[in-house]
Parts: structure tokens; C-alpha cells; sequence
């Protein structure tokens, strides 16, 4: 017997329409599932039980008459916190400086709202999403759901462990390093980051994309029609394209699929999480894909000059808070962060200019091949209370060798469960394309999590409750 709050977003809809069950059904039991798992969890921001059952009531009724409204009537999602909506402050994972209440809702926020997607409330994230942690001075400590000692990553935290934890079908993150695919991979879930400006986001940075994060390739399908909708407060937004996104076929026959295992710097990439990424590469391959080695991209000057340039960033988002807001950041931040008083503006410039060195070695890699397979992340888990897989803030970056390169050469990549490690942890596998095409990853990623045909699987926690 399935659970309500077990289906995805593509199953819910199917159930409105055939009237097997409404929104307001499905409303009531995740509520009643978030109640029992949310305080070991501690994925949520702003959540409003009573807001969320109004809104899924009046969704029901419209179900009723058959007049549904948006292609996500009574869907329930998130939101990530950094993810604006009007009438709330955006804390930033600290609650610092200024809190004043959003005059409008961000893109993603605005669209899935024209959707009548209900929102369930908002996710976690750490300080400045500045971490792949669910550590925040604000928000406190989010834990993995497949084991509370572990980490979720960030910075899209709250969003990764909801989707694992079952709160719901459709997240939405941020990403502008891994921030939706290392929580995806280390919590169990599918996380997209598309083309930068398919999902128009605001404010826009670069590299700095939104995407959902969901619990199998058709929901990210699912809701890219409303996401990728234009909006033009994103000055860096792709024009507007019709996509038949819920098309998922795709003949590998013949492919040129990339499989790149070294990521040219950072951690070591752990045994396991090699043995699944080459299965899932050979299961490609014996759908008819040739598989081509190809080298990493990413290189020990690109990945240092980056952290310059992020640490120069961040030092001054940091100098507009007074001393006293100053000192209730994470030290992980602050620490990090002060590296770039020692550096000088030429140091900065110089560090910036890593990340169009990345988007030209990215880029060129599509000379060659038509897709690339890879590790989302370097390590299979890390403990829930440090700031990064290192936990130092001399070396905060070492996991994202994998992810960080298609941030800044723009290109669609997504991240998919491959299978589990010894200690029953997710493994994540990685999918890039070349710029614009994020169809072609969908298609790709959809004929892929055919091939390993993973039997549904639940963290302990949800089954075993502690």
C-alpha cells in the first residue's frame, strides 16, 4: 500500500484527475508525516501548517468542479529560504543585517505560485549559503534523513533532506557550486541545475542557478514549464524557448558520452563512489552509448583563484554587519572569509578570472563528446556537524571539483541516485551537457535511471522510526 506522502508529483496529479484521492488529502497526511519526522530532521523554515492546509482545501475544490488552475494544481513544494517570497524576510541562513520583508516574490516563487503549486513553507541553509553543510548560526543543524550522524551538503540543505525525508514531492535550491547536486547526491535525490538563466532567479550572480530537487527525473520534467517561464528582473535569463520537457525519449545509439573519474583536483574520489559511477556508465553504454575517458577540467590554479575571489566576496558581505552581528557567524565563514585581507585587488581580479578559465576548458570538453558521466561528489558521507567534507576553512572547497566547473561554464548538469554504500549511504552520479541543451540531460538522465532501475527505497528513519 502506497502513502500519500510517499508519491511523487506526477503520481499526485495523476491521482487528482482520476479523483483517487484530493489535495486536501494529500495535504492532511504530510502534514501528519512532518509532524512525526521534522524534529530530528529540522528541514523546514517558515512553515505554516494551517496556511498550507488552507491553500491545498481550495486547490481540492477546484479539482472538484474540474477546474484546475496551472499545470501544478495542489502540488505541494518548498522553497529554499534564499529563494524570496513576499511578505518574509530572506535570512540568509544567519538572520543578520537587513531582515525587512520581501516586497515580491523571486521568479521561481512567482511561477510556480501561477502554477498553483501549494507552498508547504520554505528550507534551510547555512550562513550566506556559503557551505555545502546543513549547518547554520540561524536555522541550527539540518540532518541527513538516511542517518542523523550524517551531513545533508548544502547549501541547498533543507531542500535535500525534505525531498529524501519524504516532505513532499518538489523542492527548489540554488546552486552556483553544487549547492543542488551535492545535497541531492548525499541525501538520495535527483537535483538540476540548468543552463544559468533557464530558470530565470533574482538576484542573478554568475554561475548562480536555481533548479528543483525531487525524487525522480519526471518531476524535474514535470516542473520546468513553469520555472523556465521568462521573467525579466533576471538580466542573464535565456530567451524564451518552447520545450516539450516531459519528452524523455532519447536513442543512445551512437552517443559520445564522456566519462570523466578524475576531477583534476580536490579530495580523492572514494572506491565506491567510482564502482557506481562505472556501472552506471556501462549501463549506458550497453543501451548503445560509447563511452569515451575524457580528462578532468578543473585544475588546482582554477579551483584556488575561485576561492580568492568567493573569499573577497564574502569578506565583504561580512563588513556591512556590525561587530556584534559579525561575531555570531559561523567561524567556518568568518574564518575563511578573513583570508582575503591578505590579498590584494590584483589577487581578486586574478582569482575571478579562474572562472573564465573554467568555462573555457568546460566548454571544449563538448568538442569531443555529447554528454559527460562523472561522481557528483568526491566522498561517500561526512559527519552532520561539520562545516564541510574537510570541516577546515583553509581547504572549504575540495569537494565541489566535480560540480563546481559547469556553474561557471554555464552548462545543464543533474545529479541522480546510482545505489547505496556499504553503510546503506546514497551514492550520487553525475550528468553534464553542453550549454542549452538541459532537454538532452533530462532525456539522459531519464534513460539512465530506466537502465539502473533502483527499487524504491526509504531512508531507515522513515521506516524504523528511532
Amino acid at each position: 500500500m502506497f502513502e500519500l506522502h510517499q508519491l511523487t508529483a506526477t503520481q499526485l496529479l495523476d491521482g487528482y484527475r482520476n479523483k483517487t484521492f484530493s489535495p486536501d488529502e494529500v495535504a492532511k497526511d504530510l502534514v501528519a508525516h512532518i509532524e512525526r519526522y521534522e524534529g530530528q530532521i529540522n528541514a523546514l523554515y517558515a512553515y505554516s501548517p494551517e496556511r498550507f492546509l488552507g491553500a491545498a482545501k481550495a486547490s481540492t475544490a477546484r479539482w472538484s468542479k474540474g477546474e484546475s488552475l496551472g499545470a501544478l494544481d495542489g502540488i505541494p513544494i518548498t522553497l529554499k529560504e534564499l529563494v524570496a517570497t513576499q511578505g518574509q524576510p530572506v535570512p540568509v541562513g544567519t538572520g543578520l543585517g537587513d531582515q525587512s520583508l520581501a516586497a515580491a516574490d523571486a521568479p521561481p516563487a512567482a511561477r510556480l505560485s501561477e502554477a498553483n503549486a501549494v507552498l508547504l513553507g520554505k528550507t534551510t541553509c547555512p550562513d550566506f549559503g556559503m557551505l555545502s553543510s546543513g549547518l547554520s548560526s540561524f536555522h541550527g543543524l539540518t540532518r541527513n534523513p538516511w542517518n542523523l550522524e550524517c551531513n545533508t551538503g548544502g547549501s541547498s540543505s533543507g531542500a535535500g533532506a525534505a525531498a529524501a525525508a519524504g516532505f513532499g514531492p518538489v523542492h527548489i535550491g540554488t546552486d552556483i557550486g553544487g549547492s543542488v547536486r551535492l545535497p541531492a547526491a548525499w541525501c538520495g535525490v535527483v537535483g538540476f541545475k540548468p543552463t544559468l538563466g533557464r530558470i530565470p532567479i533574482d538576484p542573478y550572480y554568475v554561475g548562480r542557478c536555481a533548479g528543483p530537487m525531487v525524487r525522480c527525473v519526471e518531476d524535474a520534467a514535470l516542473v520546468m514549464p513553469s520555472l523556465s517561464r521568462t521573467d525579466r528582473r533576471d538580466a542573464m535569463r535565456l530567451p524564451p524557448e518552447t520545450i516539450d520537457w516531459q519528452d524523455l525519449a532519447l536513442d543512445l545509439s551512437g552517443l559520445r558520452i564522456g566519462l570523466m573519474l578524475d576531477a583534476g583536483c580536490g579530495l580523492p574520489l572514494a572506491q565506491e563512489i567510482e564502482a557506481a559511477v562505472v556501472a552506471a556508465a556501462q549501463a549506458l553504454e550497453a543501451c548503445g552509448a560509447k563511452l569515451v575517458p575524457v580528462a578532468p577540467v578543473l585544475t588546482r590554479e582554477m579551483l584556488d583563484g575561485l576561492d580568492r575571489f568567493w573569499q573577497a566576496r564574502q569578506q565583504t558581505e561580512l563588513e556591512k554587519l556590525s561587530a556584534e552581528e559579525r561575531a555570531q557567524v559561523l567561524p567556518a565563514i568568518t574564518e575563511w572569509a578573513s583570508a582575503a585581507k591578505a590579498s590584494s585587488a590584483q589577487d581578486v581580479v586574478n582569482g575571478f578570472q579562474q572562472t573564465m578559465a573554467m568555462r573555457r576548458a568546460s566548454e571544449a570538453v563538448f568538442d569531443h563528446v555529447d554528454f559527460v558521466i562523472s561522481p557528483t561528489t568526491p566522498n561517500v558521507a561526512f559527519p552532520a556537524e561539520w562545516a564541510s567534507p574537510t570541516d577546515d576553512p583553509r581547504r572549504p572547497f575540495e569537494h565541489i571539483a566535480y560540480t563546481v566547473p559547469w556553474n561557471m561554464g554555464e552548462q545543464p548538469a543533474i545529479s541522480l541516485n546510482a545505489g547505496y554504500s556499504r553503510e546503506g549511504m546514497p551514492i550520487g552520479v553525475q550528468l553534464i551537457g553542453p550549454r542549452f541543451n538541459d532537454h538532452g540531460v533530462l532525456k539522459l538522465a531519464y534513460q539512465l535511471q530506466s537502465c539502473l532501475a533502483l527499487p524504491p527505497q526509504w531512508p531507515s528513519l522513515l521506516t524504523h522510526p528511532a
